[in-house]
C-alpha cells in the first residue's frame, strides 16, 4: 500500500469480495493475503474500484492539506474550475462558487474550458494540415493512460497536444505570472496523475468530493453565500469550451472550427465501449481521415468518479449545454499559444504465458479439462483462462476461485468425517441421509466398507435404518442439541451426541459403541476422571468450610481470653503517669521496680491462645 498513489487500499477495510477486480477494466488489482491492492504501474485511474467498493476500502489520496499549504506559501493561487461544476452544484450561480473559493483563500477562479477552447482550435489545425490522418483526442488522461499501457498502436494516433487542463494551467501562468499557484477542481481522479507528472504547470488537483468536505469544514453554505460584482471568472468567461464535459462536446467544438464531413467525427464514452470501438482501428483505410473523441466515463466527465452522483446523465447534460455559449463572432478560432506534447508509447509487456502454463495453473485449482472451466466470474476475471494468467503473474490467489474453495471445503469435511473412528451421520429435514462414514455403515452392517456407506446409504431415510431416529427428529424440530445420551441398540450400548448444523434443516450425529473393548477402556478412563474431579471438588469444599469454621472459632476464643485476662499495669496508672516505686523503710532507698504486670498478663494470654489453638 502507498498513500502517494492517487488510489490506494485501506487493508483493514478490504473484505475479500473481489468486486474491484470484476469492475477494473484492465485488471490492475493484485490480491495479497486476501487484500486487493492497486498496482500503480498498471492502473489507469478510472476510479471504478473506488465507486464500486462496498466497504469503502479503496481510497482517493487526500490533497487538501497540500492545497492549504500552497495558499500559505503563495500570495496568489488561481483555481482552474472544471465546466462540470454546473452539474455537480445545480442551482448554484457561478458567482457564488467564486465567492466561496475566495473565502477559502484563493485569489481568483478561471474556467478550465478556456484551455478546452484552445485544444479545439489546435485539433482543427491538425485536421486541416493532415488530411486523411486519424486522430484520437488526448483530453482524457484515463484514455491516454489506457492507450499507452494497453493499446500502443492506437496510442500513436493521439493528438500531440496537452489536455485542456494543462493547456489552461499554462495559459494562466502566461497571463498572471509563472509564480502563481494553480489548483484544479473537478470530478476526475486521473487529474491527480497529471498534477504529479507536470508539477511545473499544475500544482495540485482536487476532486469535487474534497471541495465539498472543505466547504463543510469552513462552514460555508453555498446556496446562502452572497456574491459581488468582482466574483467573476478571470480573465474572461469561457464559451464553446464549456461543453467539453459531455459526450460529443469536444467534437462539437472542433466541428465549429473546421469543415470536415460529419461521418469523420466519432465520439465514444465508457471504457468498455472504447475497448470495442478501437479494436482493429489501425486497419482502417489509409486515406480515411477521422477525429475520435474518447472519454473514459460513460456520458462524459459529468459522470466522473468524484461526482456526487453518476445518475441523471440527461439532466446533467442539459445543465451543461444550457450554461454554455456559442459566440459566432470568434468562430473559427485560431490557436493562440503552443500546447504541443509528445507521447511516447511504451511497448506493451510481453505475454510470457503459454497455453501449457495456463493449464498447469488451472490444475492447481482443480480444473483439469475445459469442462471444469465454468467462467463464473466469481474471482473477478472474465474467464478461468484469464484467472490462470493472473495466477501466473502473481496478481491472484487460488482462494479467489469460488469453485475451488467449495470443493476444498467439501474434501476437508469428507476427510474429517471418514477419519473419525466414531460413527457419523448427517441428515436433512426429512431425515434423509446426506453424508455418513464407513463406521456408521459398519454399525448397521458389521463388516461394511466405505463403498457401502456412500452412495448406497445417502438419500435413504434414517427412520428405515435405526430405531432412535426420533432423537434426530427432536433436534431438527426444537433446535436443541442432545449430548451424551446412552441407549441400547441390539446387543450393544450406544453413546449418542446429536447436534444442529443448520437449524430445523440439517442435523448431525456422532455415535459410539461403548461395548467395544477400546471404547470401554476410553469410557472407564473418562468416568474415572469424572469421579476424580468430583472428589477433588468435594474435598475443596470441605476444606473451605473447615477453614471458615476454624477462623470463626479463633475469633470467638480470642474475645473470651481478652475479657477474662487480668488488667495490665497501664490500666492501673492514674492520669496517664507511671506509678512511683515504693521506698525501702530501712534504707530509704527506692526498691527496684518489679517486672511489669502487663508482661505476665500477656504471657498468660499467649498461653491460652496456644492452648485453644491446639
Amino acid at each position: 500500500m502507498t498513500y502517494l498513489s492517487p488510489i490506494f487500499t485501506e487493508h483493514r477495510q478490504c473484505q475479500d469480495c473481489y468486486k474491484c477486480v470484476r469492475h477494473c477494466p484492465v485488471k490492475a488489482i493484485k490480491i495479497e493475503a486476501g487484500c486487493a491492492r492497486v498496482m500503480p504501474e498498471l492502473c489507469i485511474y478510472c476510479g471504478n474500484c473506488v465507486t464500486v467498493c462496498p466497504n469503502q476500502a479503496k481510497k482517493v489520496r487526500d490533497d487538501l492539506q497540500k492545497v492549504q499549504q500552497l495558499l500559505r506559501d503563495k500570495s496568489r493561487v488561481v483555481v482552474s474550475l472544471a465546466p462540470s461544476f454546473v452539474a455537480e452544484f445545480p442551482g448554484i450561480r457561478p458567482g457564488q462558487i467564486i465567492a466561496a473559493l475566495k473565502r477559502l483563500g484563493f485569489w481568483g477562479a478561471s474556467e478550465t474550458a478556456l484551455g478546452a477552447q484552445q485544444v479545439s482550435a489546435h485539433v482543427a489545425e491538425l485536421v486541416r494540415r493532415n488530411p486523411g490522418a486519424a486522430w484520437i483526442s488526448s483530453a482524457c488522461p484515463t484514455v491516454v493512460a489506457y492507450l499507452q499501457k494497453y493499446s500502443p498502436r492506437q496510442a500513436m494516433m493521439l493528438t500531440p497536444l496537452l489536455s485542456p487542463l494543462l493547456a489552461h494551467a499554462k495559459f494562466l501562468r502566461a497571463t498572471f505570472g509563472p509564480e502563481i499557484g494553480v489548483v484544479f477542481l473537478g470530478p476526475c481522479i486521473a487529474k491527480k496523475i497529471e498534477a504529479d507528472n507536470h508539477p511545473d504547470v499544475l500544482d495540485v488537483a482536487l476532486t469535487f468530493a474534497e471541495l465539498r468536505r472543505w466547504l463543510d469544514q469552513a462552514r460555508i453554505d453555498l446556496p446562502a453565500i452572497a456574491q459581488s460584482a468582482d466574483d467573476r471568472f478571470i480573465p474572461e468567461p469561457a464559451t464553446d469550451g464549456a461543453i467539453y464535459p459531455v459526450d460529443g462536446g469536444m467534437i462539437a467544438g472542433i466541428r465549429s472550427n473546421c469543415c470536415v464531413n460529419d461521418g469523420e467525427f466519432m465520439s465514444f464514452s465508457g471504457l468498455s465501449g472504447i475497448q470495442k470501438a478501437i479494436a482493429g482501428l489501425e486497419d482502417r483505410p489509409a486515406d480515411r481521415g477521422m477525429v475520435i473523441e474518447l472519454l473514459a466515463c460513460e456520458g462524459g466527465c459529468i459522470n466522473g468518479p468524484a461526482m456526487s452522483t453518476q445518475a441523471g446523465t440527461i439532466r446533467k447534460r442539459c445543465q451543461v449545454l444550457q450554461s454554455s455559449q456559442y459566440p459566432s463572432a470568434n468562430i473559427p478560432r485560431r490557436p493562440e499559444y503552443a500546447i504541443a506534447q509528445a507521447f511516447a508509447a511504451p511497448p506493451p509487456p510481453a505475454d510470457q504465458t503459454s497455453d501449457a502454463m495456463v493449464r498447469s495453473a488451472l490444475r492447481d485449482v482443480g480444473k483439469f479439462c475445459p469442462e471444469d472451466e465454468l467462467n463464473c466470474g466469481g474471482c473477478g476475471y472474465d474467464s478461468c483462462r484469464d484467472f490462470g494468467r493472473a495466477l501466473l503473474a502473481g496478481k491472484a490467489e487460488r482462494a479467489m476461485c469460488v469453485t475451488y474453495m467449495r470443493q476444498l471445503a467439501h474434501k476437508k469435511a469428507n476427510a474429517l468425517i471418514q477419519k473419525i473412528p466414531s460413527a457419523v451421520v448427517i441428515v436433512g429435514p426429512q431425515l434423509q441421509v446426506l453424508e455418513c462414514n464407513s463406521a456408521f455403515a459398519n454399525l448397521l452392517s458389521p463388516g461394511a466398507s466405505r463403498a457401502e456407506a456412500s452412495p448406497s446409504l445417502e438419500g435413504k431415510s434414517l427412520s428405515d435404518l435405526v430405531p432412535f431416529h426420533k432423537l434426530f427428529t427432536a433436534v431438527l424440530q426444537t433446535g436443541e442439541d442432545i449430548v451424551d445420551r446412552d441407549l441400547r441398540f441390539g446387543k450393544t450400548i450406544l453413546h449418542l451426541s446429536i447436534f444442529t448444523i443448520e437449524k430445523h434443516t440439517v442435523a448431525g450425529g456422532i455415535i459410539q459403541d461403548i461395548t467395544e473393548p477400546a471404547v470401554q477402556k476410553e469410557q472407564v478412563i473418562r468416568r474415572a476422571r469424572e469421579v476424580i474431579q468430583h472428589n477433588l471438588a468435594t474435598v475443596q469444599q470441605i476444606a473451605y468450610l473447615l477453614g471458615e469454621h476454624a477462623a470463626e472459632s479463633e475469633t470467638t476464643l480470642n474475645s473470651i481470653i481478652d475479657s477474662f485476662a487480668p488488667p495490665s499495669l497501664d490500666d492501673l496508672t492514674i492520669g496517664g503517669g507511671a506509678a512511683s516505686p515504693p521506698a525501702d523503710a530501712h534504707s530509704g532507698d527506692a526498691k527496684p521496680a518489679p517486672e511489669p504486670a502487663q508482661d505476665g498478663a500477656h504471657r498468660d494470654n499467649d498461653q491460652w491462645r496456644e492452648l485453644y489453638r491446639h
